[in-house]
């Protein structure tokens, strides 16, 4: 059974940093990628951004691209995603998810979700 579970989800003040990780079990991570998704009150579900350690390759939402960086820590089976120079407007629940090998950007291409964790950034 595949579990992914978030954490690192908080308030913070706009300009501010967090760290959000998913742990991972039942599922390795050098066999899939890793995706981070959010999603704002009343809004679809967006990417955020990517990671397959198999191909050696990120990839970053325009939105987000030199401010987030997503990485793995393998031999933990955990991704995270740094977040630094947080605005308002990132305020969102995040969500990891997993699927084999390739990145994607559409949640349809994922088959396995996290929970979630809030992320709320005040001006």
């Amino acid at each position: 059974q595949v579990l992914l579970v978030e954490s690192g989800g908080g308030l913070v003040q706009a300009g501010g940093s967090l760290r959000l990780s998913c742990a991972a079990s039942g599922l390795t991570f050098s066999s899939y990628a890793v995706g981070w998704f959010r999603q704002a009150p009343g809004k679809e579900r967006e990417f955020v951004a990517a990671i397959s350690w198999s191909a050696g390759s990120t990839y970053h939402a325009d939105s987000v691209k030199g401010r987030f960086t997503i990485s793995t820590d393998n031999d933990k089976n955990t991704a995270y995603l740094q977040m630094n120079s947080l605005k308002p407007e990132d305020t969102a629940v995040y969500y990891c998810a997993a699927r084999p090998y390739a990145i994607k950007v559409l949640t349809s291409d994922y088959q396995y979700w996290g929970q979630g964790t809030q992320v709320t950034v005040s001006s």
